[in-house]
């Protein structure tokens, strides 16, 4: 909780209500993991990162993000090498044709959805740095690599367009049970290219409401108990370790300002706590949804599996 705290801490502004049918904020376009497992010699250990790059650049040049933590979908590459020649010096030097195996699948349920495979040809005055020349050939505008793209990207539309309504209701049971921030994940995992994206965005937005509500309320009962319990400058700072995670938008926010200012009234200037406000020249509306993609954002990467297995690929 305290690591979701400090996220929205982080945020520069805080924003009101929507209005009831909002129209959904552009942005949260699909986005997947690159997933690259560690290459045993000869691939040198540089290799894993330019593989990375790859699989970036791949994802970008066909308008899909990277995700920086695990998530559902993920690409990933691997790599068998198919020929290999030594070519007479000086200096001797080694050719190889490598084939490359690219996968985009579903890491919770174990699907592939799209595969393809090219080759590239390497040559180096070793094996290592003939493999990484290979994978420098990569041709990443290949009509294999186009179409295998293309077709994972509709196919991962798709299983949102089919699951969104779940996936919503889901959200609705979780934040009843006070688990907001898995609510708020699942709400934030659903991209724009998704038919149900604007109703994700409302529901989202809802959520969150209730969300910092709970937090006002949890927040506000442990002001009042640490003010109650020293009311001097001691007493004035732990109660505002717990004002500063109330937001204006929080429907109990008049009730802690009054404790605010009954607090400041009587510590005055020893105590140099404000009240977060509004803030003037932003989106607000983009910075709510912000705001409560990060919360879900957040609890995704507390997720992490421990071990990576993505043996169901073999």
């Amino acid at each position: 909780m305290k690591k979701i705290f400090s996220i929205i801490l982080a945020l520069a502004v805080t924003i009101p209500f929507f209005a009831q049918q909002p129209q959904a904020p552009k942005g949260n376009s699909l986005a997947i993991k690159v997933l690259v497992e560690e290459l045993v010699e000869p691939f040198p250990a540089a290799a894993k990162t330019q593989v990375e790059n790859k699989l970036n650049r791949l994802l970008t040049q066909n308008g899909i993000a990277s995700m920086d933590y695990i998530g559902q979908f993920f690409i990933t590459v691997r790599q068998v090498p198919m020929t290999k020649d030594v070519l007479p010096g000086p200096p001797v030097q080694i050719a190889t044709t490598m084939e490359f195996t690219f996968y985009i699948a579903d890491y919770y349920n174990q699907i592939v959805f799209s595969t393809a495979s090219v080759t590239a040809k390497g040559v180096g005055v070793t094996e290592p740095k003939c493999y990484m020349d290979a994978i420098k050939h990569i041709n990443l505008n290949s009509p294999e690599l186009q179409a295998f793209v293309r077709d994972g990207k509709a196919k991962i539309i798709d299983y949102y367009n089919q699951q969104a309504d779940n996936m919503m209701l889901k959200a609705r049971s979780l934040a009843k049970q006070k688990d907001f921030e898995q609510a708020l994940f699942l709400m934030q995992s659903i991209p724009s290219e998704c038919d149900k994206y604007a109703q994700a965005v409302a529901l989202g937005d809802e959520i969150y409401q209730m969300y910092i509500d709970h937090l006002c309320d949890v927040n506000l009962a442990l002001a009042r108990s640490a003010w109650a319990a020293e009311q001097n400058s001691a007493g004035a700072y732990a109660a505002g370790e717990y004002l500063s995670q109330i937001y204006p938008e929080a429907k109990c926010y008049g009730e802690a300002m009054s404790l605010y200012k009954e607090i400041k009234g009587k510590v005055l200037d020893d105590w140099k706590f404000e009240m977060k406000k509004y803030q003037d020249g932003v989106d607000l509306e983009m910075a709510r949804v912000d705001a409560w993609r990060q919360v879900g954002v957040a609890y995704g990467k507390g997720q992490q599996p421990t071990t990576t297995n993505i043996g169901f690929l073999r």
